[in-house]
């Protein structure tokens, strides 16, 4: 056999094969398939028969459902049906009520109209009564109806005005007691947390000398060393036969302060000539400013006010070379701060506010010889300028009682600067206004009707009034007193307290013969 008679028969028998391998496996699909078509028509009958039996189920429990609510609404409406008759019978009743009220009513007000007719009638019978009385009392007084009031109006009146002078008395003693008390504490708390001094040293005005050759060199060759100096300076420089001292004269303390400084500067150096004398008043006038600065600064630290101008600072600096009656006002200004704001915490006020016033209340003092006005004006006019509050400007405008306090802290400031003057010691007062102040009291005090005389006493701490017993009773001292305080309050300005005292006495005198 040929190898082409062997592969053929090979590639039949293959084929045969695979022919055979296909049709054995299409009979096991076939076979397969219509095992699966069975099952699943199995499966399908079987789902339709159990939703079947669902549906019948939840068609039960539906008509349960419904049958139960049915059963409630059937509750509920009989219990509100229930209700309703029940509130139906109240309403029935209420009427019931209420109609007999009416009816009562109806029968009380035909009563109080019997009544009211009956009383009326009543009246009119006290009436014509009540007028023949008034004529036979008229007849038994010999006075008219008229006469009668106004003499009673009279005696109730003088009656009134004495129970009015006790109560005034009274109640004014109970309140300056209790007033006093509270304004004592607080002012000595605040005193005695502020322990500042009382009086500081003026500007100096006299420089030593070394010896008595010195005043020739400071004069010069013809004068012109000294005329250089008082040109520099605006201060006038008096030499004269005081051993070893020369004088220094100028209205402006910080003129005299540059004068003083260079001319010690000058003393030490020993070089006295004109361009000498120049370049030492210029180191002076750098020295006073960084001076008036570091002042201005250091009473801004110490009282704790923050946030002033610059120009404020400096000007508060210029107060260390300003006295006002001996006392210094810077010092002064530091301590009206301090007192200000012990009080306002006191009180419960703006503490804040109460010491930016306080140490600002003085302020014109600093530029007042080289502006025109009062030194309050002058600072009130420096404040708008430099940006301060209205709080701030009104609280330090009153303090001399140029305007009305309209807060508390203007009073505080006006308190604080009152506290400082009168300090022991605190201030120069001149005889001149020493003694004015005595007879502005006296005039006030005789200015009333019913003094006799007044004494302005204990350097015009106290008035002391002497009345005319038969023009001036008891029950009128304590209105007199008042009268005369507020005077003294609207017309006098000074400092602390003034003591009203009212004397009335009666004096029997005989002679024996």
């Amino acid at each position: 056999m040929s190898i082409t008679n062997v592969i053929l028969i090979a590639i039949v028998t293959a084929i045969l094969s695979a022919f055979a391998g296909y049709m054995a496996r299409k009979n096991i699909s076939e076979g397969k398939i219509n095992q699966a078509e069975n099952v699943a028509k199995e499966i399908i009958e079987k789902a339709e028969k159990n939703s079947e039996t669902l549906k019948k189920e939840k068609l039960l429990e539906a008509k349960e459902e419904i049958h139960r609510m049915r059963n409630e609404f059937d509750k509920d409406s009989k219990e509100r049906r229930t209700e309703l008759q029940k509130f139906e019978k109240r309403l029935v009743q209420k009427e019931e009520v209420l109609d007999k009220k009416i009816s009562q009513l109806e029968d009380k007000e035909i009563k109080l109209a019997e009544k009211l007719r009956g009383i009326t009638e009543q009246e009119l019978e006290i009436e014509a009564i009540k007028r023949q009385q008034l004529e036979k009392l008229e007849g038994i007084s010999n006075l008219t109806t008229e006469e009668a009031k106004n003499q009673i109006l009279t005696n109730a009146e003088r009656e009134v005005r004495q129970e009015l002078a006790i109560k005034i008395k009274e109640i004014e003693t109970e309140v300056k007691e209790d007033a006093d008390k509270k304004a004592r504490e607080i002012v000595a708390y605040a005193i005695q947390k502020c322990s500042a001094d009382h009086v500081a040293e003026t500007t100096v005005s006299v420089v030593n000398l070394p010896n008595d050759e010195m005043k020739g060199r400071i004069i010069g060759r013809e004068g012109r060393n000294i005329r250089t100096l008082e040109t520099l300076t605006g201060v006038d420089l008096i030499i004269d036969d005081t051993p070893e001292a020369v004088v220094l004269s100028a209205f402006d303390p910080i003129r005299r302060e540059v004068a003083r400084i260079a001319l010690e500067k000058l003393i030490s150096d020993g070089r006295i000539h004109p361009a000498r004398i120049e370049e030492m008043v210029e180191k002076a006038k750098k020295e006073v400013e960084n001076t008036i600065k570091e002042e201005g600064e250091k009473a801004v630290f110490e009282t704790g006010v923050y946030g002033l101008h610059p120009e404020l600072v400096k000007l508060l600096g210029r107060l260390k070379y300003r006295t006002s009656y001996g006392q210094n006002v810077l010092k002064h200004s530091i301590e009206i701060s301090h007192l200000c704001g012990i009080m306002a915490a006191e009180i419960g006020s703006d503490v804040k506010l109460a010491k930016r016033a306080g140490l600002l209340h003085d302020i014109g003092k600093a530029v007042d010889h080289e502006m025109e006005g009062t030194h309050v004006e002058i600072g009130m006019d420096l404040l708008r300028r430099y940006k301060e509050s209205k709080d701030v400007i009104h609280a330090m405008s009153t303090h001399h009682g140029d305007y009305e306090a309209q807060s508390v802290e203007a009073i505080l400031v006006t308190a604080a600067d009152a506290i400082s003057a009168a300090r022991p010691g605190a201030r120069r007062e001149t005889l001149e206004a020493y003694i004015k102040r005595l007879e502005k009291l006296e005039e006030i005090a005789n200015s009333y009707e019913g003094v006799e005389k007044s004494y302005a006493i204990q350097a015009g701490r106290e008035v002391r009034i002497i009345v005319k017993p038969d023009n001036v009773d008891d029950q009128y001292l304590p209105l007199l007193a008042r009268d005369v305080t507020k005077k003294i309050e609207n017309e006098m300005e000074y400092p602390g307290q003034i003591k009203v005292s009212i004397i009335r006495e009666t004096r029997a005198v005989d002679y024996a013969k």
